[in-house]
Formats: structure tokens, C-alpha cells, sequence
């Protein structure tokens, strides 16, 4: 049964995706001037659409970037100031003065003159700001550049003279063997700077395999991405598919196809103007999601996820939507506006092709409409580029068929007639509006933490709605502009099965069984009126809470397990029993938090780790609880108040790691010190699992 749940259940959820903070990317080289003169080289790659600021940028404005160059004056000496590449002015009507930055890219260069023999790497903290929209990051880095090893002369003495070997640690090549005669008492201080350089090569390693784990944890974060961008386009286009069998569109198909074939001179012609048709049709919908991306910022819209407004608001559009589907009322465009497209309709050539595709998404707007809608929503809430994928895939597959019909016009006799099973398909995308439009009520109702719409509420409303739509296909009710039928097809008889199933599925779920499949769609069990379930208790992953409360302070987290919500009273009782910390950076809103919980934490040897081995601190970035008024400080990013528990630890998360994604889960050791590279969304059990126990075993090494 499994199986053919995920079926169903793919139609309608999408992948939830954490967003990252990490705007600026950058990249040192040094260039050897002479013996004792280097240029340090600093390059910065800049994510698409932010500012960094220049280090010249007016006061006032934004925060300028500063280079502070560690003991310059003591081993080194700074040869005139930092230079800098091209960068842009505009005025800024925040802050009422011109403000200089860069965009996409920046080079910063610095000269110096090495006076201390000895030095063997050079330390740049930089610190700045990046901004886009309003929304600013703070920019805070360690750039080390590693210098050669300096030349030893020989020195001119009388006393006894030595011959010591040096083994080059810094070559990587097989080892060279350097002679170099020295005076017997210097024999101390040149193994002295033999250690020094030994020492620096293994921080030279330690370095280069930190810089290799941050390479393969953007890989990971980067195939993710792309994964989620093809789940967005493989269901929008199943979206176009399902606007395509709807009465709006559905007869448009043979009216179009044969316009065409019609009214173009020839063959070749027609099939022409038909791909011409097909691309307009892309080229309107993708520049519906490009307008969406702009509106909100590409590095913006995954906010909307934890957005209590935009939640609400999606649920009521979602709600008019499912009754316009339903058959309560059209959703139509007004008069004025199809007839100056249709005007412009009739002056062929490409541009009068194009009004007609625009005359098509106007016309079939009742019908595409909510579909549309629904899928900007969800797409918005992947963030970046999502509505711009979601548009292209939904179009594409409403122009395909008008492209294909067009090159092979006996195709449209295998067509099937115009009928009420149009009408059927339309009513059924009604109670998929309805079934998501309380998935976006259910995530409001979490980031207030009000408890309306608690996991067996929830259930009861998708029982009723999924069970009224299986009633509907099984022909047992009618809805206005149905059509009266004796009989039921085949194929209306399988969805009906299928979405009996997918309901009787639904139904343990209010006794407390765990609906995995459905993972971060539904509010978590801890979110419930019984959250260890009707009559019973799964041993295997409920802790035993009762006997592991230690303060007043401490919640019952997922799956039971002991959680604090608080950094400081977390780390001060992981020192009290001396374990390590898993610092869970996490949102009540949050689909990738629940399925990590639910499908990876409930894993047995997973599960022991979180109970017996390590303290769990759960932070949650969209509490919208109210700090108390002796806790609220000034924001370093944004420079606006911090006045909620959410907003207070998603700055400290942003300040400490440069993230913003949830979830994302770090190691810490009993003072708060990392103990290895920080994860994010980590579906694979194992891979989680090792790095937990890599976590906890440098602890024990301490």
C-alpha cells in the first residue's frame, strides 16, 4: 500500500528547502613582488542581486567594508593603502546618501613588505555588509594567506661550524634535503624555526581538509537544490497537465490547431506559427514568475514559508479558488482587457501570435487561475528561483500539446470528445485546492503556536475532504454543472480507489500512528491533543520524558526526547552531565524539520544517540513569542529591534554560522565549540548517523 501512497501523495507536496546565507564567496592569492614584497589578492564572488559595499562608501549608508591586517607594523609593513576594482553609486532614499558598492564581483589588493624573516602566514579579518531589498547580512571573515618559506643566509662567524639537515615539510614532492651551515649556538634557534615550520604545514593540512569540508557540504547543498528544482518542475508540469483537461482549455486544443493549419499558406507554415504559439504561451507564464522573483527578492522567498500573513492570506485565496473549482462561481478576467488582446490578436505575424497566447491564458484564467496560483505559492516558499522553474514547467506542458497537434494533425482524431469528464477533472483539482489550503492555515497556526489546528483537527478536515472527493468520483453525490451519467468509467473508478485509500491511510493517524509518507505536511505529533497517542505508547521511539525533566525549563521535544529552547541553559546543563551538544536550528513551519524528526530521528540506533549520548537544544527561528523588554537589543545586521524569541535566534544563528536555513544541525562540545562541520536537510540514515557518532567521538578525544 505504501507504494501506491507515494503515488498520490507526490501529486500534491512539494519538497520543502532550506535557504542559505552565504553571499559572498571569497578567494585569496599572493603574488611574490620580491624576495621580501608580496601583493595579497583578495577576490569576492557576490550572489546574484546583493550589494557588498565599498571601503569608501559614504557614512551614513551602509556598512563599508573594512580590512583589518593582523600585526602589520610587527612583522610586516603595509605599502601604501588597499586598492580596489570598479564599483557602482546610487542614491539610496533609505539613507539619503549616495552609496558606493560592487555587484557580482570584487578585487581587492594589498601591498606589503615582509620584516620578520620567521613569518609564515598572514591573517585579513574582514568585516562589511551585503544588502538586497532592505534585507542586509553582515559580512564577517578570516582571509589567511600562507607565505613561502624565507631564505636563511648565512651567517659569518669564528666559532665552530656545524652541518644540520632540514628536512623541507613544506614541499609536495618527495622530501628535499637542504644543507645549510650554521654556528653552534644557533643550532637551538634553527630547530626552533623547524618546529615553526613543521607546525605551520599541519596547520596547513587541518586547514586544507576544513576547506574540503566546506567544499563537499556546498556540493551536498548545491545537488539539493537542484533536486528541488526538478521536484518544482516535474509537478507544475504535472499542473499544466491537469489545466490542459479542464473545460477552459481542454477545446481549445482542435480550434487552435486548426486556425493554423488553416490560415498558413503551407505545411511547414503552420507548424511555424504553431511553435511560435507555443513559445509565446512559455514566455507569458515565465514572465508571471519573474515578476513574482522580483517582487519578493530571489533570496527572499523562502521567508514567506514561516510568514504568518502569507500563509493566512494563501489560505483564503486557496479557499475561492476551490469554490470557483467546485462550481460555485467563474473567476474571470474582465471584459475590457480580452477585447484589446483580441484586437491585438488580429494583426498576425508573431506579435499577433503572441496576443494570442495571451488571449488563451486570459480566456482559460478560470481554470488556470487557482492552479497557477497554487503553484506560485508553493514554489515561493522553495525560495530563489522556484516561481521562474514552476512557470516554465506549467507552460511547457500547456504548450506542448499545441505544438505536437500542429506537426501531426491526425493525432487530434485520437483526441477524446468534450464532456462532463472535463468537468469531473476540474472539480477534482477543487478538493486538492481545498486539501492545501489548510496545509497553509496549519502553518500560520504553528508559527503562533495557537493550537487551533492541532494534528487531529487537521486529520478530521483532510478525512473529510479527501473521503467527500472518493464519494463524488463514485458518483454517489453532484456538484452544479455536472453532468447527469447512468454509469462511471474505468479510469473515474480507479481515482476513486485511489483516493479511498490514500483516506483510509489517513484515519490511524488520529490515534497516533505516524503517516510518515506525509512527513512535514502534517502538524508533528508533538503538535497534537495526545502527542504519545490514543491508548498506547510506542516504546521504541517515545522517551521516557517524566524521568528525565531536570528543570523548569526544559519541553518535551520530537519524538518525546529531552529539548531545551534555550542556548545558554542548554549548553550550562550539557557541563552539568558532561555530554555534547546537538544544536537543532529549527522552525515550527519547518516540512524538512519534521521529515529529519519523523523519518530519520525515529531510526532506532539514531533515536538511542539522541537520548542517552547527547543534550538537545532545539531553537526555533519563527517563535514569534515576545522577548522580554530587558532582552531586546539592536540587531547587528539589520540594525532594527530583535523583539521575538524567533527572531533572536535566527540572528544568532546567521552571526554565528552565516545561515539562515532550517533545518541545520551542529555538534557542539559542553563550552560551545564546534566539533565538527554543521549538516543540513540529511534524508540518509547512515550519513546521519556517522556524522552524530564523528561529532561525539571528538567530544570523547577532548
Amino acid at each position: 500500500m505504501k507504494k501506491l501512497l507515494v503515488a498520490f501523495a507526490f501529486l500534491f507536496s512539494f519538497l520543502g528547502q532550506s535557504q542559505i546565507v552565504d553571499i559572498v564567496k571569497w578567494k585569496t592569492k599572493l603574488i611574490q613582488k620580491s624576495n621580501t614584497e608580496f601583493e595579497l589578492v583578495m577576490d569576492a564572488q557576490i550572489d546574484f542581486g546583493w550589494h557588498l559595499y565599498a571601503l569608501n562608501t559614504p557614512d551614513g549608508g551602509s556598512q563599508p567594508l573594512v580590512f583589518t591586517f593582523k600585526n602589520a607594523g610587527k612583522d610586516y609593513e603595509l605599502i601604501g593603502k588597499t586598492k580596489q576594482g570598479n564599483y557602482q553609486k546610487e542614491y539610496s532614499d533609505v539613507f539619503e546618501v549616495e552609496e558606493y558598492f560592487f555587484t557580482n564581483t570584487a578585487q581587492f589588493k594589498q601591498l606589503i613588505k615582509v620584516t620578520n624573516p620567521n613569518l609564515k602566514e598572514i591573517k585579513v579579518a574582514l568585516e562589511g555588509q551585503t544588502c538586497i531589498d532592505g534585507r542586509c547580512v553582515q559580512e564577517d571573515d578570516v582571509l589567511i594567506f600562507t607565505l613561502p618559506t624565507i631564505k636563511i643566509e648565512e651567517k659569518q662567524v669564528n666559532t665552530k661550524q656545524v652541518d644540520v639537515k632540514i628536512e623541507d615539510k613544506i614541499s609536495t614532492e618527495a622530501p628535499i634535503v637542504k644543507e645549510v651551515v650554521v654556528s653552534a649556538e644557533d643550532v637551538d634557534s634553527l630547530k626552533e624555526i623547524v618546529s615553526e615550520v613543521i607546525a605551520a604545514e599541519e596547520k596547513d593540512s587541518v586547514q586544507s581538509s576544513h576547506s574540503q569540508l566546506i567544499k563537499t557540504t556546498n556540493k551536498h547543498e548545491k545537488e539539493d537544490k537542484k533536486k528541488d528544482l526538478w521536484t518544482i518542475f516535474i509537478l507544475s508540469f504535472l499542473g499544466g497537465f491537469a489545466a490542459l483537461l479542464t473545460p477552459c482549455v481542454f477545446p481549445m486544443i482542435p480550434m487552435t490547431v486548426s486556425f493554423f493549419t488553416k490560415q498558413s499558406k503551407n505545411r511547414a507554415q503552420g507548424i511555424r506559427n504553431a511553435i511560435v504559439y507555443g513559445i509565446s504561451i512559455i514566455i507569458i507564464y515565465v514572465g508571471l514568475g519573474l515578476i513574482i522573483t522580483a517582487i519578493f527578492g530571489i533570496d527572499s522567498l523562502n521567508a514567506l514559508s514561516t510568514n504568518v500573513w502569507f500563509n493566512l492570506i494563501f489560505f483564503v485565496i486557496l479557499i475561492i479558488f476551490a469554490a470557483s473549482f467546485l462550481g460555485a462561481f467563474e473567476i474571470v478576467l474582465p471584459n475590457s482587457l480580452l477585447n484589446k488582446i483580441d484586437r491585438q490578436a488580429d494583426r498576425g505575424g508573431i506579435v499577433g501570435i503572441f496576443f494570442m497566447a495571451l488571449a488563451l491564458a486570459v480566456v482559460s484564467f478560470s481554470c488556470t487561475g487557482p492552479i497557477v496560483g497554487s503553484l506560485l505559492g508553493e514554489s515561493a516558499r522553495q525560495g530563489g528561483i522556484g516561481p521562474i522553474v514552476g512557470m516554465f514547467g506549467f507552460s511547457f506542458a500547456i504548450a506542448l500539446p499545441f505544438m505536437l497537434f500542429a506537426m501531426f494533425p491526425g493525432w487530434m482524431n485520437s483526441l477524446p470528445k468534450s464532456g462532463g469528464w472535463l468537468n469531473t477533472i476540474k472539480v477534482s483539482l477543487g478538493f486538492l485546492e481545498l486539501a492545501f489550503a489548510f496545509k497553509f492555515l496549519s502553518n500560520a497556526d504553528l508559527v503562533l503556536q495557537m493550537h487551533l489546528l492541532e494534528r487531529e483537527v487537521f486529520l478530521a478536515i483532510w478525512i473529510a475532504v479527501f473521503g467527500t472527493w472518493a464519494f463524488y468520483l463514485l458518483g454517489k453525490l453532484t456538484l452544479p454543472h455536472d453532468t447527469p451519467q447512468n454509469h462511471i468509467s474505468v479510469g473515474r473508478l480507479f481515482m476513486a480507489l485511489l483516493v479511498s485509500t490514500f483516506t483510509i491511510y489517513l484515519i490511524p493517524g488520529l490515534w497516533g500512528a505516524p503517516l510518515k509518507i506525509l512527513s512535514g505536511y502534517t502538524p508533528p505529533m508533538t503538535y497534537s491533543e495526545s502527542p504519545d497517542g490514543v491508548g498506547f505508547k510506542n516504546e521504541v521511539i517515545i522517551a521516557d520524558f517524566s524521568k528525565e525533566k531536570t528543570t523548569e525549563n526544559v519541553h518535551k521535544g520530537p519524538l518525546g526526547l529531552m529539548a531545551f529552547h534555550d542556548y545558554e541553559e542548554g549548553i550550562a546543563y550539557a557541563k552539568k552531565v558532561n555530554k555534547p551538544v546537538l544544536l537543532d536550528f529549527t522552525g515550527h513551519a519547518c516540512a524538512n524539520c519534521r521529515k529529519m524528526e519523523e523519518n530519520v530521528w525515529s531510526d532506532p540506533a539514531i533515536f538511542k544517540i539522541l537520548k542517552n549520548e547527547i543534550v538537545l537544544i532545539s531553537l526555533y527561528g519563527d517563535d514569534q513569542r515576545e522577548l522580554p523588554t530587558e532582552e531586546i537589543y539592536i540587531s547587528k545586521i539589520s540594525g532594527n529591534e530583535v523583539k521575538t524569541i524567533g527572531k533572536k535566534w535566527r540572528e544568532f544563528q546567521i552571526e554565528r554560522y552565516n545561515i539562515n536555513s532550517q533545518p541545520y544541525y551542529v555538534v557542539l562540545d559542553n563550552e560551545g565549540k564546534d566539533l565538527n562541520e554543521p549538516v543540513g536537510y540529511t534524508p540518509d540514515i547512515e550519513e546521519y548517523k556517522t556524522w552524530l557518532e564523528e561529532g561525539i567521538a571528538n567530544f570523547k578525544k577532548q
